[in-house]
């Protein structure tokens, strides 16, 4: 039995309007499963009382910068507190969609071409250099922040005029940026638990993109666990997400997405560390039609930790 559990939420990330939901979710559902937890706001809380408040275990319920990239997780190994989900090492790289993929792409696993920018060289380069290496993708191109969750700040380009305006709202978000060539296809996650993949689920948004409103605002979007997909299909996935996973060293529990392009082949997109666990959220539903309740999930995520 858990003693004394610390939820840590909020922070000073653009996803803390996010992190917020997911922290008072967890945290509710721990006080209803008899555990002390106390809440805790990392944009006004400073983290080395924990070690004196003597929690036993951290729920980190952070999502993007201060919390997903391995900051946090850096000064709890310090601190030597057990944390839940994946080491200093793995977050920092999985927050960095560029290292990320760069990772992938040298084991020999799908994704798709992409240009890495930083803000930087985007202001000492010449645009137009710039502007002629992103069309050797061929459009249309997904412009988005690379270290940044929720999809905030992506764009979808079709058309060439508006690449510069996609650029800089992307800069917005992160000092460097990614454009990928955009797949076309259906999208899918994968939820693990442990060293377990759980059922993936389908997603079908209006929209071109899966964007933020996709996500958190817009009620036509719709998801489907299972899937749909064929026992060998699923199989596929299933696979390809627990190696992506162990690539990158992660542990604990996350979220990989993926598409099924028009080839019948997936390619990676990117991987969450530390998914939401918002009433929106899609690793409940996945751990629901595996047969595990929220309480379920949130007992084994915290006996992962350490």
């Amino acid at each position: 039995m858990f003693n004394k559990i610390a939820v840590l939420y909020g922070g000073n990330s653009p996803e803390r309007k996010i992190s917020l939901i997911s922290g008072y979710t967890i945290l509710n559902a721990l006080k209803k499963m008899g555990i002390k937890a106390y809440g805790l706001d990392t944009k006004n809380f400073p983290l080395f009382l924990l070690k004196k408040n003597k929690f036993q275990k951290i729920f980190i319920a952070l999502h993007g910068k201060g919390g997903e990239d391995g900051s946090l997780q850096t000064i709890l190994e310090y601190l030597n507190i057990p944390y839940t989900g994946s080491r200093s090492l793995a977050s920092s790289i999985t927050m960095n969609k560029f290292i990320t993929k760069t990772l992938w792409k040298e084991y020999g696993l799908p994704v798709y071409p992409h240009f890495f920018l930083k803000k930087n060289d985007f202001y000492k380069k010449n645009y137009l250099e710039i502007k002629k290496n992103i069309l050797k993708l061929n459009l249309p191109v997904c412009v988005k922040p690379n270290s940044t969750g929720s999809s905030l700040g992506v764009s979808k380009v079709d058309n060439i005029n508006y690449l510069l305006d996609a650029i800089k709202k992307a800069f917005i978000y992160s000092d460097s940026i990614l454009i990928e060539k955009y797949i076309e296809g259906i999208e899918y996650t994968v939820s693990i638990l442990g060293n377990k993949t759980l059922p993936s689920i389908k997603i079908e948004s209006i929209y071109s993109l899966y964007n933020y409103k996709a996500k958190y605002i817009d009620t036509n979007t719709k998801y489907f666990c299972p899937s749909g997909l064929n026992k060998y299909k699923e199989t596929e996935l299933s696979e390809l997400a627990m190696n992506a996973w162990n690539v990158l060293g992660c542990s604990g529990w996350g979220r990989i997405d993926v598409i099924l392009d028009k080839k019948n082949n997936f390619q990676l997109l990117e991987i969450n560390t530390c998914p939401g666990m918002t009433p929106h959220s899609l690793f409940p539903i996945s751990a629901k039609k595996a047969g595990l309740s929220f309480y379920d999930v949130i007992n084994e995520i915290l006996f992962l930790a350490k």
